[in-house]
């Protein structure tokens, strides 16, 4: 009987090495060369970071000089002797006008307008910018772009009658003044960033709570709120820079009592009688600055993700 089978091809034997064995063929890497373009790009950008960096080295090298060494002119030189004298002076005994009490009193003024500023601003922005996300209006594309308008009006339109408000509620000259208006100038600029977040909030969500008889302030404490996360650290960043490094306001509404450090520092370094002490003014400059920094290094990763999610998205 004849065998009508094929005949199967004898399977090749498999080639596969071990990874340690001495034959196996390597491919040599390819060399990586720095373009032209790189280089043009890596120096724009060293250049850029120098002209941004050596004023702020002048300015931290100058506050912990003596006074001596800085006469002699050499502003890029290290302290020959690393001294606190500049920082404690600014902080406990400069002169403020009549006080001399240091910068520590503007530092507390600063807080205590900061505080109610931030609560008042994010609190309210938040609602408002709630109720323009979730309210279908006909007139709802007209009002935005009045906010929006109202977001770019200069300050000094509007100074005026502020002031003529805040003496007739009695509150001028102090810090409540300083935390309501502003809470009135950012109230614009919050409320649409608000409105553009919460605009990507899933509407059958918002649908499925208004049928679970959800009322408009439950919604928004119990789904909309919790999922605001990002977006508040990045309001409360910008608020926080905004407030603190405010100078014009805290001049104009806070009274005697109530200025906070810019105005301190101003009337430090503007106002001075005798020999300028230059480190003392360096000093109390870097104390000013250092509260937003630390701030914005703790949450800068959150800032990040908040604008990522749509803070800015419109």
């Amino acid at each position: 009987m004849t065998d009508t089978s094929v005949p199967r091809p004898a399977a090749r034997p498999a080639h596969k090495r071990s990874p340690n064995s001495q034959d196996e063929v390597k491919f040599p890497r390819a060399k990586k060369r720095i373009s032209g373009r790189s280089i043009a790009v890596l120096t724009f950008l060293g250049m850029a970071a120098a002209f941004f960096c050596l004023p702020l080295y002048v300015l931290v090298v100058t506050s912990f000089k003596e006074m001596d060494q800085i006469r002699e002119g050499a502003i890029f030189a290290l302290p020959h002797v690393w001294t606190l004298e500049g920082w404690n002076f600014a902080w406990n005994e400069a002169c403020s006008g009549i006080t001399c009490e240091g910068l520590k009193v503007g530092f507390w003024n600063s807080v205590r307008i900061l505080l109610p500023s931030l609560v008042l601003s994010i609190s309210i922005s938040a609602v408002t910018g709630y109720a323009l996300a979730m309210w279908n209006v006909k007139w709802a594309g007209h009002f935005l772009f009045f906010l929006f308008m109202a977001a770019f009006v200069p300050f000094q339109i509007i100074m005026y009658p502020l002031i003529t408000l805040t003496v007739k509620m009695g509150i001028f000259g102090t810090v409540w003044a300083v935390a309501l208006i502003h809470t009135i100038m950012t109230m614009p600029i919050l409320t649409l960033i608000f409105r553009n977040y919460y605009k990507d909030i899933p509407q059958e969500l918002i649908r499925a709570a208004i049928i679970d008889c959800g009322s408009f302030w439950k919604i928004f404490r119990e789904i909309v709120l919790p999922m605001s996360g990002n977006i508040m650290i990045v309001v409360l960043i910008m608020q926080i820079t905004h407030v603190w490094n405010d100078y014009l306001v805290g001049v104009t509404f806070g009274g005697l009592d109530a200025q906070p450090m810019t105005v301190n520092l101003a009337n430090m370094v503007t106002v001075s009688t005798g020999t300028v002490s230059y480190n003392v003014n360096m000093a109390a400059a870097l104390l000013t600055a250092i509260p937003p920094l630390v701030i914005y290094f703790i949450l800068g990763k959150f800032f990040v993700q908040g604008i990522s999610a749509g803070a800015i998205k419109g």
